[in-house]
């Protein structure tokens, strides 16, 4: 009887053990096809937005199964595989996860595959290069230097993704910054806790942005406005090069025509030189108030820049443009001045002492939390002037740009000298108290909502009440408007050469005077990283853009560093914690186990 019971125990924990083992290969079977994780971070860092669920929701719900089986898809090769350093690789894993979430949601409307780009011969290497780089307006390589087993290794990354729609290659997406040729980028620690930080917290809104510009069907209108000594096409090309997949771009002159901005959505004013006439800014007024996306970069003052390179001092003059007296009524104030910034970039005295001397006046300006401005590297501004905000009732002012806590401005219309820095010392303050946030001066700012035209109370009734004129005294739609004080801060540098019938090319310089600073890379110095590239493209997709994605920019990750004061004094209790407590407790369950073991054997 006790034998047949002893089988009975034997077969029924045999039993046990296959159906255990049997549930839990079921479940790694589901798990192959399912992809699920729950998000208990406070600040929500592992869950889409509201606006990438409701842009991915579209995707799948707009399409028909007919148009589905044809290929409409949008398939994306990211170019990051292969043997990989840890950091690249972490950030090659929180690609793959968003794109899973993605397909969570978006279903067969999204493919993707992950290529190693150094596989095949150097023949094969050398064309897909090519055809990556795009001429520079595709991915921009990544050169790495790191430490493996011991010794100092290098290697090329492109660090991005092709986009496929319908067969044919329609975008590119950079996931990872580039570096200057020659000058490879140090994985440090440093590195990988601000860069690829950054850009793993920011990888939903450039995934989710590049595949809503990927499927649009027609292209929002916007107009560089020309005239009045503007930035040109030469001068502007790298920047037009980024807009022009997404954007139908337009050279235009006002020339007087009251409906000379009908039909666009944006216009840019890009370092106008001559003063703009109350017809051109009664054009532009009532673009603004038909609901139209202003966006004006100027410079409130100039002055002779040989000048100061040749003598070190020059003084500088109002441009008075007319323009200020048009954003005031919007809600932004911009003043004769000029912002000096401790947080600054370099400039080359050959008569100084020192080749090198902090130049107050080259800020670079420090992002805000606002959309268009977070996640991003600093902002050089050459020459910037103030802005002050002016709330209303019915529009919003925002501050984009700002100083850093240790500037101040100088007078009204200054006099520059390259002498100026060296009386600050080798640690200059420009405050009283440089660590106060209260002097953070504004700018960059936007105003957006409802505005009252400028012109209102101002024309004569012969006009205004004339219907053909199409006066409107306030908006109809609601209207953004996005100032900064510098005109030339999204110039690049370029080469001219002519062509076979006569007329001059025109192409930017190999060196991306928008992204690096030129003085220290040609002093072979490793050169300060600036974001107007990026800046500058976002201020457009905010302008532009469906606002349902902004929540997708504006979500905070905070990164919550290691206090490193505080595990030095307490670093026993954290041993105890992670090395003592672990093995003791493994311990006390084996004790448990074996005195449980022991009475249930003992009994039978």
């Amino acid at each position: 009887m006790a034998e047949n019971t002893g089988k009975i125990k034997k077969l029924y924990n045999w039993i046990l053990l296959a159906i255990i083992v049997g549930v839990v290969v079921f479940l790694n079977i589901i798990g192959t096809f399912l992809y699920s994780r729950i998000d208990m971070t406070e600040d929500e860092r592992y869950s889409l937005s509201s606006g990438s669920i409701e842009f991915l929701e579209k995707m799948n719900t707009s399409v028909s199964s007919k148009t589905k089986k044809k290929g409409n898809r949008l398939f994306l090769k990211i170019y990051l595989e292969g043997k990989l350093p840890a950091e690249i690789k972490r950030f090659r894993n929180a690609v793959e996860d968003k794109l899973e979430e993605f397909k969570e949601i978006a279903g067969d409307r999204i493919e993707f595959q992950f290529i190693d780009p150094l596989e095949g011969t150097e023949a094969e290497k050398d064309a897909l290069f090519q055809i990556l780089y795009n001429k520079g307006k595709g991915i921009v390589p990544l050169e790495i230097v790191y430490q493996k087993d011991g010794s100092q290794s290098q290697m090329i990354l492109w660090p991005g993704a092709e986009i496929e729609y319908d067969g044919f290659t329609k975008n590119y997406i950079q996931l990872l910054p580039g570096s200057p040729q020659g000058q490879p980028a140090q994985l440090s620690k440093e590195f990988s806790e601000t860069t690829i930080q950054n850009s793993i917290n920011n990888l939903e809104y450039m995934l989710i942005s590049a595949l809503r510009r990927t499927i649009q069907k027609q292209k929002p209108r916007i107009a560089f406005l020309g005239g009045h000594g503007e930035l040109g096409f030469p001068e502007t090309q790298r920047v037009r090069t980024l807009l022009e997949p997404y954007y139908s771009i337009e050279d235009l002159n006002l020339n007087d025509s009251l409906k000379a901005l009908d039909g666009f959505t944006g216009v840019i004013i890009a370092r106008p030189r001559t003063a703009y006439t109350d017809k051109d800014l009664y054009i532009i007024d009532q673009f603004v108030m038909r609901g139209g996306r202003l966006m004006c970069f100027f410079d409130k003052l100039t002055f002779p820049q040989d000048s100061l390179n040749r003598t070190g001092m020059t003084s500088t003059v109002r441009t008075n443009l007319g323009l200020d007296k048009l954003l005031f009524d919007y809600g932004i104030k911009t003043n004769d001045n000029y912002v000096m910034d401790v947080r600054c970039a370099p400039i080359q005295t050959p008569f100084a002492k020192q080749s090198l001397l902090p130049w107050f006046f080259y800020v670079a300006a420090t992002p805000t939390k606002h959309p268009i401005a977070r996640n991003i590297e600093p902002v050089m501004l050459r020459y910037v002037s103030q802005i002050q905000l002016i709330p209303g009732d019915k529009r919003l002012v925002s501050p984009i740009l700002t100083s850093s806590t240790n500037s101040r401005v100088s007078v009204m219309a200054p006099m520059l000298s390259l002498a100026m820095p060296m009386n600050y010392g080798k640690v200059p303050v420009l405050a009283d108290n440089p660590t106060s946030e209260a002097n953070k001066i504004c700018v960059a700012g936007m105003s957006e909502g409802r505005f009252d035209s400028h012109f209102k109370n101002r024309l004569i009734d012969e006009f205004s009440k004339n219907p053909e004129s199409g006066f409107i005294t306030s908006s109809k739609e609601e209207g953004k408007v996005l100032v900064v004080t510098n005109g030339s801060f999204i110039a690049n540098y370029y080469d001219s050469m002519p062509s076979k019938t006569g007329k001059m090319m025109y192409r930017p310089i190999s060196f991306n005077n928008l992204r690096y600073d030129e003085v220290m890379a040609q002093m072979r110095m490793q050169p300060l990283i600036y974001g107007n590239q990026e800046f500058f493209q976002n201020i457009v997709d905010y302008m532009m853009g469906d606002n349902s994605v902004l929540d997708i920019r504006s979500k905070q990750i905070d990164i919550h560093p290691i206090d490193k004061e505080k595990v030095k004094n307490q670093r026993m209790k954290y041993i105890l914690i992670n090395v003592a407590l672990p093995s003791l407790l493994i311990i006390l369950l084996a004790i448990l186990l074996f005195y449980l073991r022991r009475r249930r054997y003992a009994r039978s």
